[in-house]
């Protein structure tokens, strides 16, 4: 595979690192967080008009879109979760959680998972709006979750270098994965829900068969440095990783072979650490930096 990539726009405003970004239900919108608190809507369109959401009073590492609600999920830091309508553009609750680092936010039905510094994932019933449950397998930091439904499985990265699986009925520890040489920062299950990767202060990336009860499937050295996120294109076939090394690679999913380096030499790219991806469409992806910038990327076969 060849590709061409360009650097299309870059989008500016935040006055901190920017940490996160995800989707929204207009494929041409996204929403960041950063070290400033603020959360803001952006149109790929229109770069320089970007949209102020909400203001927290602390930085924000976890944003979640959950589109079967139209809801987006932001875990601010010694704080708690917000959850805002995004059709009214207005909070619908918050909820109170140890003072902690949160450093993810997913959803399953009427649940939501929240990883923190503290070792505990909080599960909170939606419809409630409350605690159900507090799970917790180690006094170090819950870094990144991963749902799979197919299994119904929630897969959690650790800053104790490994991976547990958790039941999503039961809440019971099923599995734990010595994964990795240092904290496992992203994991992500493959469309097809049968690989998860994991992604890791050790640089490495890392397959595991879901099948063959998560065995190694296959490995690379990535990065030169910490991998923060790994995201799947949504026809699956591409994957791209990024970094504190400053860059961002796509590989083949399937073999995990490298076929292009995005970085500030070769493309105009960040500067800094580049800490989170969100894809807009096949063509289009979206980068959150340490550079207080995100950047439109199109990547064309």
């Amino acid at each position: 595979m060849k590709f061409q990539v360009e650097k299309i726009e870059s989008f500016t405003g935040h006055k901190d690192c920017v940490y996160n970004v995800c989707g929204s239900s207009d494929p041409h919108r996204f929403f960041s967080s950063a070290g400033d608190g603020m959360i803001v809507e952006w149109d790929s369109r229109k770069p320089d008009l970007g949209s102020p959401l909400a203001r927290m009073q602390n930085s924000v590492y976890a944003l979640h879109y959950d589109a079967s609600q139209n809801e987006l999920w932001v875990g601010e830091n010694f704080e708690g979760v917000r959850v805002f309508d995004l059709e009214n553009k207005e909070q619908k609750f918050s909820i109170a959680l140890n003072k902690a680092y949160i450093f993810d936010i997913v959803t399953y039905q009427n649940l939501a998972f929240v990883a923190s510094g503290d070792g505990i994932i909080t599960v909170i019933d939606r419809e409630e709006k409350a605690f159900k449950k507090h799970l917790k397998s180690s006094s170090k930091s819950v870094r990144s979750l991963a749902i799979n439904p197919v299994e119904r499985e929630l897969a959690a990265g650790y800053s104790d270098h490994t991976i547990r699986i958790f039941d999503l009925q039961t809440f019971e520890l099923k599995k734990q994965i010595n994964a990795h040489r240092n904290s496992v920062f992203t994991l992500t299950y493959s469309p097809d829900f049968e690989t998860l990767l994991s992604g890791s202060r050790d640089a490495h990336l890392k397959s595991w068969d879901i099948n063959n009860d998560y065995d190694l499937e296959n490995q690379v050295v990535a990065h030169m440095f910490t991998i923060n996120d790994i995201v799947y294109s949504p026809s699956g076939k591409l994957l791209a990783t990024c970094s504190m090394d400053k860059s961002i690679k796509l590989w083949d999913a399937e073999t995990l072979k490298l076929l292009k380096v995005l970085d500030k030499a070769r493309h105009a790219g960040h500067g800094t650490s580049v800490n989170r991806l969100h894809w807009l469409s096949e063509e289009s992806l979206v980068s959150a930096s340490d550079d207080r910038s995100l950047s439109l990327w199109k990547i064309a076969q």
